[in-house]
């Protein structure tokens, strides 16, 4: 059935930004006012830099030219030796459409040129935190880092989504939003509001405050995330490029040696936080800027109010994927990219449970999402025909295994192409793990990252073995779109 979204939640939003974001008067910055009963000291991280980045490319990029070399050599010799029946086509076209891990490693943080620095920083910042169920000690650090940036923000729009304990009896954080008030008192630190709503989710909770807000950009954090000290000051660096209206800041799992499911998140990760995005940013087409981390040009934000919180699918409410709905409208107006040198740390499931039910919201609304740009985006534009080529990437997964069985010549080598697919999968694994070396994190020691590094294979195992019949199910049930999920009571602590 063909999806029939409202026909406002398509309309381009007013404001797009045809040029830079207007301009304020410059401020004082104050000094960064952390929080004294904060539990620890905050993880930095650090991209790393180009020439590292380039000694660690020369390995993915050599292996990816050789192989597919090897793909095209293949392919003219089963043409040249009369077996157009072979799948030498097949493996080939399967190579192409990996295009986005090569390119990955072409991305570079993006810099402000000197004359463009004083613009930049007199830009005026919101920072807006959804809260729901979320553990105080989590919502404590978020705040705090906030307040440490080392280009500070103005404005900071804390709403609580109506948060319950376990009894559904209120739950409020007294104590953490007194300590934010008293903190921010002083002449210069950020302008702080703290509203309770309803239980509506998340969207509701974000335009409570961003529809009449008169801020330059916006930046979405999470309340269960913690950000680098100069995460806000990388983040706006993009913008110097009138272009721009949106960008992703790089997601780093925060308990990320919490247990064995958490060392795991951070592998599984990486193909989409340090490996598509990273090469659609490349391209200034990113498709999903993570809400755990986004900025955006406030005029795009502030023009989809009233069709951004009510969009519907076969009418139901849409309550997941609102990163990638605010990214969509980004889409419309100008380029969003990623900004690898922009870092936050987020916590992670720490349960099964909740880490599968996180899992299905996210596939269920980027099935929602693919129907948009299929439908609303050019089909000459970059995000058409990648989306069309994830779904060629799949249907390939499912008819390649089927034509071998259904081939007597080659159901005859079925043993040597089940190992050569499991070589071919472990080379992948290793090659795409090399992006967790791309960032060098306070909190994770050398031995830590070369034993992810080293249980790489395992991760892709969990994501053909779970994460694919998971997707295939979630494509087919996408349609229940209408319940958040994921967080009942307070599911991941500090």
């Amino acid at each position: 059935m063909t999806p029939r979204p409202d026909t406002s939640a398509t309309a381009r939003p007013t404001g797009a930004a045809a040029g830079p974001a207007p301009l304020r008067a410059p401020q004082a910055p104050p000094a960064p006012t952390p929080f004294p009963t904060a539990a620890t000291e905050p993880p930095r991280a650090r991209h790393v830099r180009p020439r590292t980045l380039v000694l660690l490319a020369v390995i993915p990029l050599t292996a990816f030219l050789a192989w597919g070399a090897a793909h095209a050599a293949s392919l003219v010799a089963s043409w040249t030796g009369g077996r157009p029946g072979g799948m030498a086509l097949a493996w080939l076209v399967s190579f192409l459409l990996l295009w986005w891990v090569p390119l990955s490693w072409l991305e570079r943080p993006r810099t402000a040129p000197p004359a463009a620095r004083p613009a930049l920083d007199v830009l005026t910042v919101t920072v807006q935190i959804p809260v729901y169920n979320e553990d105080p000690e989590a919502l404590r650090a978020c705040l705090d880092s906030v307040l440490r940036q080392t280009r500070p923000v103005q404005r900071i729009r804390v709403v609580d989504d109506g948060s319950v304990d376990d009894d559904g009896n209120p739950f409020t954080y007294d104590d953490v939003r007194a300590e934010l008030l008293r903190h921010t008192r002083a002449p210069g630190t950020p302008e702080v509001t703290w509203n309770r709503t309803p239980n509506r989710g998340k969207r509701h909770a974000q335009m409570t405050v961003l529809a009449d807000d008169d801020a330059d950009v916006f930046v979405t954090l999470d309340s269960d995330s913690v950000l680098d000290p100069h995460a806000v000051e990388e983040g706006l660096k993009p913008f110097a490029d009138p272009k721009v209206t949106s960008v992703a800041g790089q997601v780093l799992v925060l308990n990320h040696d919490a247990n064995a499911l958490t060392r795991m998140i951070n592998l599984l990760y990486l193909p989409f936080t340090r490996g598509l995005r990273s090469a659609q940013s490349v391209l200034g087409r990113v498709t999903i800027n993570s809400g755990t981390l986004a900025f955006y040009r406030a005029d795009i934000v502030r023009g989809a109010a009233g069709v951004y919180e009510n969009e519907t699918f076969r009418g139901r409410p849409m309550q997941m994927n609102d990163d990638s709905m605010l990214t969509f409208y980004g889409l419309l107006a100008g380029d969003t990219v990623h900004q690898p040198s922009s870092l936050v740390f987020t916590l992670a499931p720490e349960r099964p449970g909740h880490y599968l039910r996180q899992q299905m919201r996210w596939m269920r609304g980027t099935t929602v999402r693919h129907l948009w740009w299929l439908r609303y985006l050019p089909a000459t534009g970059i995000v058409f025909w990648t989306t069309v080529a994830e779904y060629v990437h799949i249907l390939l997964g499912l008819a390649i295994p089927v034509a071998v069985l259904a081939q007597p010549d080659l159901r005859g080598h079925l043993g040597t192409l089940l190992l050569s697919g499991l070589a071919i999968a472990t080379a992948m694994s290793y090659l795409m793990a090399l992006r967790l070396f791309t960032v060098r994190r306070s909190d994770m020691t050398t031995r830590q990252a070369l034993l992810l590094f080293a249980l790489a294979p395992v991760a892709a195992l969990w994501r053909a073995v779970v994460l694919r019949p998971m997707y295939l199910y979630a494509m087919a049930t996408c349609h229940r779109i209408n319940r958040w999920g994921t967080r009942t009571t307070v599911e991941v602590g500090l």
